[in-house]
C-alpha cells in the first residue's frame, strides 16, 4: 500500500565552493599556478597583477575612449560583444596580444623514442625483408627496463596473426641474439636478468675476473643471487680474491638497461617549495612562495558596467541577460580571490603549528630531533579537519637550511623507550639505518641481533617490527648485504 509522510533529515554536505576551496588546497605549486591561469582565461571580470586605479562610473570610461577616438559615439557600444567570447578575435586574449599573422613560433627539439632509437639502429645490420619486420616486432615487444618479457612461440604466433609473417621459432631466436642483443644500450631485448647480465659481459674486455663472472652468470647464478660464495668458491676452486674481483665486474652491469637511454625530451619533474624557512638570530622565520600568492582583483571595468545598467531604467531581455552574465562572472571572480586568500592563510597556519612543533629539528637538521607528530595533533592545535592537513602535508614542500622536504616527512607515529619517553618512530629508524651502516659486512647482523642492539640502547621492539622497519629503509635481510 502506498502511502505518503514527511520525514526530516540533518545531513551536512559541503557546498560547491567549500570542494573547490579543498582541491586548491591540495595542489602543489605548479598545478595551482595552472589553475589561476585557466581561470584567469575563462572569467573575463578576474584580472591578474596588481589593481589599478578604479574608474568611478561606466560611461566616465567610455568618455576616455570617445576623446581619443573622435568617430567613435557611445551610442555604438553593445553589450553582445562581451557575452560571447565567439566574437572576440583570439589574439586578444593571448598575453603577446599578436595577431595570427605576427605570432612568431618557437622551434623546439621533438627528440627521439627509446623504441624509435632502437628501430634506426636496425637499419645498421644487412636484413632481408622478413627479417627486418621480425627485428622490428622483436624491438616493440622491449618493454621500458630493455626486457622482451615473452616467450618466443608466443611472438611466432603474433606474426602470423598481426603482421601476416611467417616465421618460426629458430629464425625468431637467431634474429634476436644476432640482431637485437647487437644494439645499444648492451643488454637490450634479454627475457631475464641473468641474460642481461651475460650479454654485457660478453661485449666487455677480456679478462681473468670477466671470465669467471661469466662462468658464475651462466653456471651459478642461483648461488650468486642468494650469495652462497662458499659454494661458488667450491664448485669453481678459486680463492676468495678472485671471486671477490669477479663479482665486482658484475656489480658494474647494469640490470635495466633501457633505462640507460638518455636520448629523449623527457624533463625532470621539478619540485618548488611551498614554504621557506630560515633561521634568523636563532629563531625561525616562515615564509609562503611568493607563486601561491598571486595577486588578483575584480575587473573595474565590469564592476561598473553593472553599476551602470543596475542604474539604467531600460528594461529589455538584452539588458536583463547582460546584467544576469556580468553579475555570475563578477561572483565568480570575487570568490575565486577569496578562496585563494582562504587557500594561503590554511597553508601558513598548517605549516607554522608544523614548524613550531618539530622547532628543535628545524633548528638544528637533527633527525634524531623529530617529535612525535600525527594529523591529528595539528588539526587539533589548528581547528581544522584532518583531511585538510592531509592535504597540505601530501603533497607540499617546504625549503629548510638542510635542503628541501616533504611536509608529509615530518610526520611520524610514536613509541615509548626504556626510559618511558615518547620517541618518533623516524628517530629508530635511523638509529636501525645507522646501525646496518656500521656492522661488519661480512657478518651482517640478522633482525634478532638488531632488535638486541637497539634495546640496549633503549629501544625496545621486536624483531618483527625490526624487520619492518628495515624494510621500509629498502635494506635487504643479512645473507643479501653481506659482502667478502
Amino acid at each position: 500500500m502506498l502511502k505518503q509522510s514527511l520525514q526530516y533529515k540533518l545531513q551536512q554536505k559541503l557546498s560547491p565552493q567549500q570542494i573547490q576551496l579543498m582541491k586548491l588546497i591540495q595542489l602543489p605549486t605548479l598545478a595551482f599556478e595552472q589553475r589561476i591561469k585557466q581561470e584567469l582565461e575563462e572569467n573575463i571580470a578576474l584580472e591578474g597583477g596588481k589593481e589599478e586605479e578604479k574608474v568611478d562610473t561606466f560611461e566616465e570610461e567610455y568618455d576616455k575612449d570617445y576623446e581619443e577616438q573622435d568617430d567613435r559615439k557611445e551610442d555604438d557600444f553593445d553589450i553582445e560583444d562581451y557575452l560571447t567570447d565567439d566574437d572576440i578575435p583570439d589574439y586578444k586574449t593571448r598575453s603577446d596580444n599578436y595577431s595570427d599573422e605576427e605570432e612568431k613560433s618557437i622551434p623546439y627539439a621533438a627528440g627521439t623514442s627509446f623504441h624509435q632509437y632502437l628501430k634506426n639502429q636496425l637499419n645498421t645490420f644487412s636484413l632481408n625483408d622478413q627479417e627486418y619486420e621480425v627485428a622490428r616486432f622483436l624491438v616493440g615487444s622491449i618493454d621500458d627496463s630493455g626486457y622482451i618479457r615473452r616467450d618466443i612461440p608466443d611472438i611466432v604466433d603474433d606474426l602470423a596473426f598481426t603482421q601476416n609473417i611467417m616465421s618460426t621459432d629458430e629464425e625468431v631466436e637467431n634474429i634476436l641474439k644476432k640482431v637485437i642483443h647487437k644494439l645499444d644500450p648492451i643488454g637490450i631485448g634479454a627475457r631475464d636478468l641473468k641474460e642481461t647480465l651475460y650479454i654485457q659481459l660478453k661485449n666487455k674486455k677480456t679478462s681473468a675476473a670477466r671470465k669467471l663472472a661469466m662462468q658464475i652468470i651462466d653456471e651459478a647464478f642461483e648461488h650468486f643471487v642468494k650469495k652462497h660464495y662458499k659454494k661458488i668458491i667450491d664448485k669453481f676452486d678459486i680463492t676468495e680474491k678472485e671471486l671477490k674481483d669477479a663479482i665486482e665486474e658484475i656489480e658494474h652491469l647494469n640490470p635495466k638497461p633501457g633505462g640507460s637511454y638518455v636520448g629523449g625530451n623527457k624533463i625532470a619533474e621539478q619540485i618548488i617549495p611551498d614554504f621557506t624557512i630560515r633561521i634568523i638570530d636563532g629563531e625561525l622565520e616562515l615564509s609562503l612562495n611568493s607563486r601561491n600568492a598571486p595577486q588578483m582583483h575584480v575587473s573595474a571595468t565590469y564592476s561598473n558596467m553593472l553599476k551602470a545598467y543596475k542604474e539604467s531604467k531600460e528594461t529589455s531581455s538584452s539588458q536583463r541577460d547582460a546584467v544576469q552574465y556580468i553579475k555570475q562572472k563578477l561572483d565568480a571572480a570575487k570568490w575565486f580571490i577569496d578562496a585563494v586568500r582562504q587557500r594561503q592563510e590554511t597553508l601558513l597556519i598548517t605549516m607554522s603549528a608544523i614548524m613550531n612543533h618539530q622547532k628543535e629539528y628545524f633548528l638544528t637538521g637533527d633527525v634524531l630531533n623529530l617529535k612525535p607528530m600525527i594529523l591529528k595533533d595539528i588539526a587539533d592545535e589548528i581547528g581544522m579537519d584532518v583531511s585538510t592537513v592531509s592535504r597540505v602535508a601530501n603533497s607540499k614542500y617546504v625549503h629548510t637550511p638542510y635542503g628541501t622536504k616533504l611536509i608529509k616527512e615530518f610526520f611520524s607515529e610514536s613509541m615509548t623507550n626504556a626510559e618511558g619517553e615518547e620517541v618518533s618512530t623516524r628517530e629508530i629508524k635511523k638509529i636501525l639505518e645507522m646501525v646496518i651502516a656500521e656492522e661488519d659486512k661480512q657478518k651482517p647482523y640478522t633482525d634478532e641481533k638488531l632488535a638486541k642492539i637497539l634495546k640496549e640502547r633503549g629501544y625496545p621492539i621486536a624483531r618483527r617490527t625490526v624487520a619492518k622497519y628495515r624494510e621500509q629503509l629498502d635494506l635487504p635481510v643479512a645473507r643479501l648485504r653481506k659482502k667478502l
